[in-house]
Formats: structure tokens, sequence, C-alpha cells
């Protein structure tokens, strides 16, 4: 009898591992195949959400067949506490896989209303877009020059949209003055600002600071971001550069970044610069004396005058021997790169080209030539627009 009882029980036993087996392999397909959404959808996540509140909106908004499973998923995946505050895009038949590793992974938004605050050299804009969920393309709605235009109507419609997402875009070569300037007119940050950091020490880039940041903090982000890209390009620094320093090269890398916008040439007008100081030349560069007339809080908008060329202040390169005492502009990574990584040349000058680009030249003669070409060039153009003005 109790053999018989043992035997049954342990059949039981066998049929419940089997059920229960099956059942986890059931769950395991409807994690990660296909899902039933039909059109793709813009997922928000709330600041604070539940993953039981983010599980049930995707399954009443038709993107997974049941958030039980879901969640279940997620507890397995050990990812269920890594919810990401933001918008993001579900795409047709995404798996509940997929969906999960969107909202938890990288917290980048991808969907939604998009708010760019973009700092750059000459002014600062703000463009509002939107996601066509259709094309999966962004689309502007509207664009305006932050603190001079008045808020378009666009733009007061959505302003406390809590599905907003906030981005601020800072240009290579931007001054330290001008990030904080334009940091005061971002109406969705928070918090004073109170001096000016050191020039050269934050870093261009994007950011996505939530509504109510704080301009202090975020001006902390941008500067440990730029410490952290020169400490890594200094560890790999080439051997034989004429400066000491980390501060010396960032020095570098910001000439070479108002020098030129083009990625190609940066290490060849680092080693221009590089070979003028070993050869105890004088830098002779323009955006160094332009620095000295504005200390970086204002764009020139001209060109130099000859008497401002010989005037003498700590950053004018024709009259100073060696490197100006600070930055000239926060360079980029690739700037900084190029400043402590040059290309090897025997390059001692450029000049223009008229394509938007420099010719380099290693002596004064071939120097000459390449700027005569430049003047006919420039000669050229004037004429044509002078041409036109009267033909209008």
């Amino acid at each position: 009898m109790w053999r018989s009882i043992a035997s049954n029980a342990l059949t039981l036993f066998i049929v419940i591992l089997i059920a229960m087996a099956a059942l986890v392999a059931w769950g395991r397909n409807e994690f990660v195949k296909p899902g039933p959404l039909a059109g793709p959808i813009c997922l928000q996540v709330e600041r604070g959400a539940s993953l039981s509140g983010v599980s049930r909106n995707l399954e009443e908004r038709g993107a997974i067949t049941d958030a039980r499973i879901f969640r279940i998923g997620a507890e397995y995946a050990d990812r269920a506490g890594d919810l990401k505050f933001g918008s993001y895009m579900v795409p047709t038949g995404a798996s509940m896989e997929q969906v999960l590793q969107a909202i938890t992974e990288s917290g980048k938004s991808t969907c939604g209303r998009d708010l760019n605050f973009r700092i750059g050299v000459a002014k600062s804009d703000v463009i509002l877009s939107e996601l066509d969920l259709t094309t999966n393309a962004y689309v502007e709605v509207a664009r305006f020059d932050a603190g001079v235009d008045p808020l378009p109507a666009e733009y007061i419609e959505i302003a406390d949209d809590p599905a907003l997402v906030f981005r601020i875009t800072v240009a290579e070569g931007v001054t330290s003055w001008q990030v904080v300037d334009s940091l005061k007119k971002a109406d969705f940050l928070t918090g004073a600002l109170e001096t000016v950091p050191p020039e050269g020490t934050l870093a261009p880039g994007g950011y996505e600071p939530a509504r109510g940041t704080e301009r202090v903090a975020l001006i902390n982000e941008m500067t440990e971001r730029q410490s952290a890209i020169l400490a890594e390009a200094w560890a790999n620094r080439a051997e034989g550069l004429p400066y000491d320093t980390p501060e010396e090269a960032l020095i570098m890398a910001s000439i070479v970044e108002k020098e030129t916008g083009i990625a190609e040439e940066r290490g060849q007008v680092a080693s221009v610069f590089i070979n003028r100081l070993q050869q105890n030349m004088r830098l002779q560069t323009d955006p160094t004396v332009i620095y000295g007339i504005t200390k970086g809080e204002s764009v020139l908008g001209r060109g130099l005058r000859q008497s401002e060329l010989r005037r003498e202040t700590p950053w004018n390169t024709y009259v100073i021997d060696g490197m100006p005492p600070t930055p000239i502009a926060n360079p980029g990574v690739e700037a900084i790169r190029a400043a402590v990584n040059p290309e090897t040349t025997d390059y001692l000058f450029f000049v223009a080209d008229g394509t938007g680009g420099h010719a380099f030249a290693e002596t004064l003669d071939e120097h000459n030539e390449n700027v005569a070409r430049w003047r006919a060039i420039e000669a050229a153009q004037g004429a044509e627009e002078e041409g036109g003005v009267q033909g209008e």
C-alpha cells in the first residue's frame, strides 16, 4: 500500500515538474516572441513610475500580451528596478524582451516631443521637434532664438508637458562665457550662475537635463566630462610635445578648434603650431587676437585690423612668444586628441584654400603662393557679390 502511494506521489511530482517546465517554456516564448503591436507607439515612463504601472499601460495599449509575464520576465532578468525616465518608441511587433531593454538600458529618449537648446558660437537657438512615428524621424515644429525672439505658441502650448524631452547641445569652440550666458536663458533650468568657469573646461556635446535641473549641476557635469576627456587624451599623448601639462595641451586644442572646422585637418593644424613652438616661432594665429579683444564675451563679426594685430594683449600670438595664458574656447574631444597626437609634418604655414579647408606649406615661399591664390579667390568672390548686388 505505502509503496503504491509513494509511486503515485512520485508520478504526480514528475507530472507537476513537467507542467512547470512547460509553463516556464511557454512564458519564455511569450517573452521573446514578436509582440502584438500593429503600429509603433510612444511610451512615456514618468519619474518614479513602477514596473506594475508601466506593464499595465503596455498591455492596455496592445504592446504586450500579458502584463504579468512582462513583470516576471523583468524580475528574472534582474531589471525590475532599472526603469529609466523618458519617452521611448516601441516599434511594430516588438517583443517583451525588446520593450524591457528600451525602458531600462540607455535612458535616452527615442520619441515624443524634443526641445533642443543649442548653444552656438554666433547665437543660441531652440528647436522644438516631434517624432513622426510613421517615418521614425523628428519633424521640426518651431524654432526661435533664446532670449531674443518671443516664445512661439507651439512652445507655450507644450512647455509643461511632462513628456517633453529637453536637450542641450553645446557646439565645439564656444567660450565659457557664452555657455553661461546661454544657460541663463534656458527657462527649463533653475538656479543662478554667479561665475564663469575657466575657459576650455566645459565639454561640448549633448546633454539631457531634466526639467528643473540646477544650472550649476549642469556646469559641473560639463566640467567633469571635459576633465575626463583631457585626462584620457593626456595619458595617451605622443612623445616630444612642446608642452608639459594637460592644461597647456588644452590651450593648444582650443587654438586648433578655432582654426578649423574640418575634422580631417585638425592633426595637420596642430602639427603647424607644434612645429612653430619647437622652432621658437610665434604662433601668429588670428583667433587668439580676437579672444584678446572680446575675452570670449562676444563675436567680433568683422575682420581684424592691422592695429589689432599689433596690439599687445596676453593672448595676441603675433606679439607674444609661445602660447597664450589660457584656452580661447572650449575644444571638442577631437581637437584635444589632435593637440596631444598631432600628425607628423614639416608644415609651418597654412591659409584658406577657398573650399572651406586650408592649404599647408613647409616654406614661406610656398605659403606666399598659397596666399596669392587665396587673395585671387577672395577678389573673384567679391566681384561676384558686387555684381549680384548691382544686378538686383
